[in-house]
């Protein structure tokens, strides 16, 4: 049995499950305590199906799973690209333009932590983030980069300037270490940077 965990808001069930249940005619289980109901699309539900739908992560098999719940930074990713792709607005903009936005966000910010209230950071990052991804956006559509390689960058960074986050090491590392392998890691970056 295969278990698809979906989100009951967002309901997206994936091309294999599709095939099959549509294309071979297999029955479906679906969690009784999820409100989902695919008879519309023909689809048989039997309590021996090979397949079963829940919106429970706890669900209790230990069969298969395939996790087909947006990611929201997926999501996050797509609303931007449709914003960029859709507003006027946000088509003319660049990134220069968008300087005394990132700066008022990132003073926003800056605020909320100041104010100690966490729904309040919890919004104003939103808002960075959503600088972020308006970058990451404008450079995808000019062909430079996208936000995974703005991530990758990031993976880069925290590999050359904190290594024993990769090296199979557990345990704290002294705040002293971390310092010199900081200095040493852009240090190295910078040579490698001035030989290129």
């Amino acid at each position: 049995m295969t278990v698809i965990l979906i989100d009951p808001q967002h309901p997206v069930l994936p091309v294999s499950f599709l095939e099959a249940v549509l294309g071979r005619g297999e029955a479906v289980e679906i969690d009784v305590d999820l409100p989902l109901d695919l008879s519309f699309l023909g689809i048989k539900t039997s309590q021996s199906a090979p397949w079963f739908i829940t919106a429970n992560p706890q669900h209790g098999r230990t069969d298969e799973l395939f996790d087909a719940r947006p990611h929201p930074v997926a999501e996050a990713v797509g609303v931007m690209r449709a914003a960029v792709g859709r507003g006027e607005w946000e088509k003319a903009q660049t990134h220069e333009s968008l300087i005394p936005y990132l700066r008022e966000e990132s003073e926003e910010f800056i605020e909320a932590i100041l104010s100690g209230d966490e729904a309040e950071i919890r919004k104003e990052l939103g808002d960075v983030f959503l600088q972020v991804l308006f970058h990451a956006e404008i450079a995808a559509r000019r062909g430079q980069f996208e936000l995974s390689d703005v991530a990758a960058s990031f993976v880069a960074k925290m590999h050359s300037r904190a290594p024993y986050l990769f090296d199979g090491s557990t345990g704290i590392v002294a705040e002293a270490e971390q310092e010199r392998l900081w200095a040493l890691g852009k240090a190295s970056e910078k040579l490698a940077q001035d030989q290129a």
